[in-house]
């Protein structure tokens, strides 16, 4: 482990020059956790030690602490809020308010110290809530011991046991875990629905389980006990990680898959299933492989020793160093989503942003990135990876029920709406930056993003930052439009008389225009119409017109020649919520 030591240590110094020279500061937490795992009544006891590093120039009176199994219970916010949102998640529906005792999740801490010294704390739903005997200074350091006794609940949501493919264990989000403080202050979410958020560190995870269960997940194997009345003991070392999971059943197969410059692939996968499946799994592994490469090489190397793909769950969810995803699929099903899911460990794991309150982030260039990796795994490959984003946003664009990508997760009125928001216009704010600054650009951008931010908490402006540096140009309008507001891309051709083109701009959004004109001579000229806001242009072979200010509604200019037909943005890239107005053709 040495060179991957040296690669985080190098990564950690970079952080501190960074921090010294932007102000940027995150946080840093050590988790040592001894779980002792009863299989048959799907419980376990724990013991967990926290140093916690406060790197803020803020003294803390209180921190808080995540329970996530305790969501799955009747009456709790996620029950609730599932039973009365409009359009229900039919993987929760009500489904939590019939659980019984023996069924339901929880974390019950039992006992809590800081520095030796009692604590007193306070369990409110899915937050343990604690007040300090002693503040934390900034610089200072806590150390915390909690025993804790939790249940895994049946499997539901992400979490659980006996999942619908008969996998025992999928333990995600399965430890108190401490949340996150930043510059906006505490990160304290309750579990209602979505997503996650955690503080970087290093884990020291000793599972003792039955030893007929194969377990895989985060982590390296530092050591295996001989078994003892029927039970070993795994200890697994996770350095510079935000999360761990693990996952286990005594049908486990595990394979590896040894890539020539690493990492380690691992697959685990139940045994027991149909012989198609089975087949599926086996032939998953050269083509994640072929995933991995095609993330390190667009993105930035995936910085770990191993990678798993593990059977589990209640769909796809990713974790760190690994994912647990539904099993029984066809493979084009597999490779799919074993390609969002992975693609997840740089965006959202190594570029950890909220996931609660910036999931567009998240889900978003997950899914811009991952299109086009399947895609060019695919016999059959599509002319543009990213179309069924562009038609998923334009549909809620005009649907009168679309809310601004500053939506808090948890705070959308329809779960349509978030997921199309969160996956779709996410994905469509990456593609259409490839349309307004380039794609070169973008891709410099991507890799110029992930080379300041791996290892961090980037927030949304920093992605628009990093376009501008690469480009020199002004994006800050286009921040501000597409994320933040629901204001739309509309342009038109108005009229074409002669050698005349007069467009217009209907929606609120600004754009620079691509703009393809075909002359009565069967000659053919692209143009570029730059937005004055934007202070430049992107690269283009295109004849460069004026500038077009916002603020104008109408643009005027003369072609060289009788015209016969314009369209605006061929490539469709643009996000033009009516594109019936895009197109003039000469009867």
């Amino acid at each position: 482990m040495n060179k991957l030591f040296g690669f985080l240590i190098g990564i950690v110094c970079a952080s501190h020059g960074f921090s010294q020279n932007n102000g940027y500061w995150q946080q840093h937490v050590d988790y040592k956790m001894e779980i002792d795992m009863d299989v048959d009544k799907f419980q376990y006891r724990g013991k967990q030690t926290l140093v916690y590093t406060n790197n803020s120039p803020d003294t803390l009176n209180r921190v808080y602490y995540h329970l996530y199994f305790n969501a799955f219970q009747p009456g709790s916010e996620m029950d609730v809020r599932s039973r009365t949102i409009a359009d229900p998640s039919p993987k929760i529906g009500d489904k939590i308010s019939k659980l019984k005792p023996e069924e339901i999740g929880y974390i019950k801490v039992n006992d809590l110290t800081q520095n030796g010294k009692p604590l007193a704390h306070e369990t409110v739903g899915t937050v343990l809530e604690v007040r300090l005997n002693e503040p934390i200074q900034p610089g200072g350091q806590a150390t915390f011991k909690m025993d804790f006794d939790a249940q895994v609940p049946v499997q539901i949501r992400r979490s659980g046991r006996n999942n619908a493919e008969g996998v025992a264990l999928s333990m995600t989000q399965w430890y108190p875990k401490l949340a996150e403080y930043d510059f906006e202050g505490w990160h304290a979410d309750p579990y209602i629905a979505r997503e996650f958020h955690g503080v970087w560190g290093d884990f020291d995870v000793s599972l003792t389980i039955d030893e007929d269960y194969v377990v895989g997940g985060t982590g390296y194997l530092e050591s295996k006990t001989k078994a003892e009345n029927g039970k070993k003991t795994l200890r697994y070392l996770a350095p510079n990680v935000h999360d761990f999971t693990w996952a286990a059943d005594p049908d486990f197969a595990h394979d590896t898959y040894e890539m020539p410059n690493g990492p380690t692939l691992h697959f685990y996968y139940k045994k027991t299933m149909d012989q198609e499946y089975l087949d599926n799994w086996k032939k998953l592994q050269p083509d994640t492989a072929k995933l991995m490469t095609f993330f390190s090489e667009n993105i930035g190397a995936y910085p770990y020793e191993q990678y798993s793909v593990i059977q589990g769950g209640d769909g796809g969810m990713e974790y760190a160093m690994c994912t647990l995803i539904t099993g029984e699929r066809s493979y084009n099903s597999l490779l799919g989503v074993t390609s969002h899911e992975m693609a997840h460990t740089w965006f959202q794991f190594l570029l950890a942003t909220n996931e609660a309150k910036h999931e567009w982030m998240d889900e978003g260039f997950t899914s811009y990135i991952s299109s086009f990796a399947t895609n060019s795994l695919r016999e059959n490959k599509s002319d543009n990876p990213v179309a069924g984003s562009y038609r998923g946003y334009i549909a809620l664009a005009n649907s009168g029920y679309e809310q601004p990508l500053t939506t808090h997760a948890d705070r959308y009125a329809y779960n349509q709406s978030y997921g199309i928001s969160a996956y779709s216009k996410g994905a469509v704010f990456l593609a259409q930056l490839g349309y307004v600054i380039g794609e070169e650009n973008l891709k410099k951008t991507i890799k110029r993003y992930f080379k300041d931010f791996a290892f961090k908490h980037p927030k949304p402006h920093d992605i628009i930052r990093t376009a501008e540096r690469v480009t020199d140009l002004e994006l800050d309008w286009y921040f501000i439009d597409f994320a933040q507001t629901t204001n739309t891309v509309d342009y038109g051709v108005k009229s074409v008389e002669d050698s005349t083109i007069v467009l217009e701009r209907i929606g609120l959004m600004p754009m620079p225009i691509d703009l393809t004109v075909s002359y009565t001579d069967g000659s053919k000229e692209e143009f570029y119409i730059p937005l004055q806001m934007m202070r430049g242009e992107k690269p283009t072979t295109a004849t460069v017109l004026k500038d077009w200010a916002w603020a104008m509604p109408e643009y005027t200019f003369e072609a060289s020649k009788p015209v016969q037909s314009v369209e605006i943005d061929t490539s469709q890239m643009m996000a033009d919520v009516n594109r019936e107005n895009n197109v003039f053709n000469l009867e």
